[in-house]
């Protein structure tokens, strides 16, 4: 492993080398970035780059090309007292942590093997193929929620809390949506019982019966939708080490100045211009667009319910 005491790139190798071995920075943990390697050290990117290509020609992290770099798998014993029994679970949790921390392309009979030191046809007792490992991965997550539902609050209060529990899960889980394609959904009994219970709360609307299933599809659409993004960024972020707000100011706010810019575009100018409602910027909270996004449909929903009554 690299020198603790050698040239600044070498001590920074041997700090992150540490958290590896002390499981501050797990199998499957992105590694920090270029960038916040450079921040966090005080070091030009330069040292910060030299300091993760001794991580990987020691082994300890591995790049892909869309995940970033990440802590690479450790190698468990298969044989002898010391061997953990491979279990569904452990099968599972393997594959959810390869998903939040590598993206679902990630995830692969291969992978979870290799995460659980077995050879990969030993995951044929538990799961068929990859298609049943990823509806069993998700509908385990989606075991996991509360969905607490009180039969006798009023319908926005029940709809609310079921669609905030609904969004904890896929703010913490982003690669959640892309298992459900809204045309060809996989038959999850867990996520059924949320679809379930928001249907529920919404029979107090009246609505038709369409009407009615089409709401449960926006709501879902909308927490799913909304919380791609979470991984969409994540995955720039590890490729570029530029952040969001970054990457944003170096692409448009130089133009906000330009006299043709406000010419072509005036009520983007009237916010983002020199003097403009918004000329100090425009901070994007995601949490805050999915309640003000559950707020909107849940208004339109009783609007529109009033007018049909």
């Amino acid at each position: 492993m690299a020198d603790p005491t050698g040239p600044p790139y070498l001590r920074i190798a041997a700090e992150l080398g540490r958290r590896i071995d002390d499981d501050e920075l797990e199998p499957g943990d992105k590694v920090p970035s270029t960038r916040q390697v450079a921040q966090e050290f005080g070091v030009a990117l330069a040292t910060a780059t030299k300091a993760l290509d001794v991580l990987r020609a020691d082994g300890r992290v591995i790049t892909r090309p869309r995940s970033g770099t990440v802590v690479a798998p450790r190698a468990e014993p298969t044989r002898g007292p010391g061997a953990r029994p491979l279990t569904r679970g452990r099968v599972l949790g393997a594959a959810v942590r390869i998903a939040d921390t590598e993206g679902l392309e990630a995830v692969s009979m291969r992978a979870v093997a290799g995460r659980c030191g077995v050879a990969p046809m030993s995951l044929y007792r538990f799961v068929e193929g990859k298609d049943e490992l990823i509806a069993a991965m998700a509908d385990a997550i989606y075991g996991t929620a509360q969905f607490e539902d009180d039969p006798e609050a009023p319908w926005r209060r029940r709809a609310e809390s079921l669609s905030r529990e609904l969004w904890r899960l896929h703010r913490d889980h982003p690669w959640l949506g892309r298992t459900q394609p809204l045309t060809r959904p996989m038959m999850l009994p867990h996520l059924l019982r949320f679809g379930d219970r928001l249907l529920g709360a919404l029979e107090a609307l009246e609505l038709s019966p369409k009407t009615q299933f089409d709401v449960q599809v926006l709501v879902y659409n909308h927490i799913a939708g909304l919380a791609a993004n979470i991984e969409r960024e994540d995955e720039a972020l590890s490729l570029t080490g530029v952040s969001a707000d970054e990457w944003t100011d170096s692409r448009y706010v130089p133009h906000f100045s330009d006299d043709t810019f406000a010419t072509r575009f005036p009520h983007i100018a009237r916010l983002f211009g020199p003097t403009g409602l918004l000329s100090d910027g425009y901070d994007m909270d995601i949490d805050e667009l999915f309640e003000l996004g559950l707020g909107l449909l849940l208004d339109g929903i009783e609007a529109h319910a009033r007018r049909h009554r």
